[in-house]
C-alpha cells in the first residue's frame, strides 16, 4: 500500500494532520459549537421548496457573485440589533461577500494578501484554522500570546504588531476556545499600528453580550478591516456551509482575483438566501443559550472549577493536571466534548437544556 510518506507533497506539508473535532456517534454530543436546535417543520418546507425552485436549473451554472444572497446578508447586517447596534453605516451588496463556511472566506483572504514572503499574525490560543490556512497558503504564521486571562489588551496587541509588522492580523472576538470578546479599543488600536490587513473573526458575534460591539461598527473610513461572520453557529446552518465578510468594496476586488468560478452552488444560494428570510426565527433561540451559557457559567465555578468569561456558545473550563482522562470519562457516559485549547482546560458547547442537564451528571461522577 502505498502511503503519504511516497508521495511527493509539499515539504511543509509533511507531518501536518488534517483539521477535525471528532465525529463520534453518541447521545449528547457538544464539541463543536453548533446550534442545538433543528429548523423548524414550516422552515424545513420553506427550504425544500427552495431548492426545487432551482432543481430545474442545475444545468446551468449558478450567479457567479451570488449578488442576491449578498444584498440580503448585507441587509441582514444593516437591521442587526442583538446588541443595539447595527453597522456605524449601511451596507450594500458590494460590501459583503460570501463563499464556502468562513473556513474558504479565510482561505481566499490569505490568497490575496498573503502568500509566499508574507506574514499573518494571530493572537493564541486562538481558532486554529487561522494558522492551518495561513501555512497552506504558503504565509508564514507568527504567533502572539493572549494575557493570561485570555483576554488581548491594546498596548499587547500593538506590541506583537509593531514587532513582526505581519501582512494579516487576525482577531478573534469571540475568541474560540476561549469565548473571550474584544473590546473595540483593541481592534482600534490593531487597525492604527497593522501595515496590512485586520481581520475580525466574530463566528460566535451574534452571541456576545448585550452592550458587547460588533467591529462592524468600525467599517466606515477603514479599508483594511474585514470583519467575518458564519451562518454555522447562531443561525444555525452549519450543514449548508456558508461564510461572508462585510468590507471596503475594494476588498471585495481583491478577493475575486483569487476566488475559484462558481464557487458558490445554485442549491447553496439558495438554501442560505432561505434561511436569511427566517432569519428571526433562526436566531430566537439565541437569547435562551446566551442564559444556558451564563448558567453553566456559574454552575462550573460553584463546583469549583476555573472558567474562563464567554460571549459564545461554548465554555472553556479547566485545569485539570490530566484532561483527556477527563475527556474520556465524559464519553465513557455518552458525552463528548472537544479537548482543545490550552493543556489543561477543556471546552463544551452550549447545548439544550436536557443535554445540559446530561452534562452536568456526567462530570459530576468523571470528576
Amino acid at each position: 500500500m502505498t502511503s503519504l510518506d511516497d508521495l511527493p507533497i509539499r515539504a511543509d506539508l509533511r507531518g501536518e494532520k488534517p483539521y477535525g473535532a471528532p465525529q463520534l456517534d453518541v447521545p449528547y454530543a457538544l464539541n463543536t459549537n453548533e446550534n442545538p436546535y433543528p429548523p423548524s417543520e414550516r422552515l424545513v418546507k420553506a427550504l425544500g421548496a427552495a431548492v426545487m425552485d432551482v432543481a430545474g436549473s442545475l444545468n446551468r451554472y449558478p450567479d457567479r457573485d451570488a449578488v442576491a444572497l449578498r444584498g440580503d446578508l448585507a441587509a441582514f447586517l444593516n437591521r442587526e440589533s442583538l446588541d443595539g447596534a447595527p453597522p456605524g453605516a449601511a451596507l450594500t451588496a458590494r460590501q459583503v461577500w460570501a463563499a464556502n463556511g468562513s473556513n474558504e472566506i479565510i482561505q481566499q483572504i490569505l490568497q490575496a494578501f498573503g502568500g509566499s514572503g508574507r506574514s499573518a499574525l494571530g493572537f493564541e490560543p486562538s481558532y486554529s484554522m487561522h494558522q492551518a490556512i495561513t501555512r497552506v497558503s504558503g504565509t508564514r504564521w507568527i504567533d502572539a500570546h493572549r494575557a493570561e486571562d485570555f483576554g488581548l489588551e491594546p498596548e499587547r496587541a500593538v506590541a506583537a504588531i509593531k514587532e513582526h509588522r505581519p501582512d494579516v492580523v487576525f482577531l478573534t472576538s469571540p475568541n474560540n476556545p476561549t469565548g473571550t470578546a474584544l473590546p473595540l479599543e483593541a481592534i482600534e488600536a490593531a487597525l492604527d499600528a497593522a501595515p496590512g490587513m485586520v481581520v475580525v473573526d466574530e463566528a460566535y458575534g451574534e452571541f456576545r453580550r448585550a452592550g458587547t460591539p460588533s467591529a462592524l461598527s468600525l467599517l466606515p473610513g477603514r479599508p483594511r478591516l474585514i470583519v467575518t461572520r458564519t451562518m454555522s453557529k447562531a443561525f444555525a446552518m452549519a450543514g449548508t456551509r456558508l461564510g461572508y465578510l462585510a468590507a471596503d468594496p475594494a476588498v471585495l476586488d481583491a478577493l475575486l482575483l483569487v476566488r475559484l468560478p462558481y464557487h458558490l452552488s445554485s442549491v447553496t444560494q439558495a438554501v442560505a438566501r432561505t434561511a436569511v428570510a427566517f432569519g428571526d426565527e433562526l436566531l430566537g433561540t439565541v437569547g435562551a443559550l446566551r442564559r444556558e451559557r451564563d448558567d453553566l457559567v456559574a454552575w462550573l465555578r460553584a463546583e469549583g472549577l476555573t472558567v474562563a468569561d464567554s460571549d459564545a456558545n461554548f465554555v472553556l473550563f479547566g485545569t485539570f493536571p490530566d484532561r483527556r482522562r477527563v475527556w474520556e470519562a465524559l464519553l465513557e457516559r455518552g458525552v463528548l466534548i472537544r479537548e482543545v485549547g490550552p493543556p489543561e482546560w477543556l471546552r463544551v458547547s452550549v447545548g439544550t437544556p436536557d443535554e445540559m442537564a446530561a452534562f452536568r451528571t456526567a462530570l459530576k461522577e468523571s470528576l
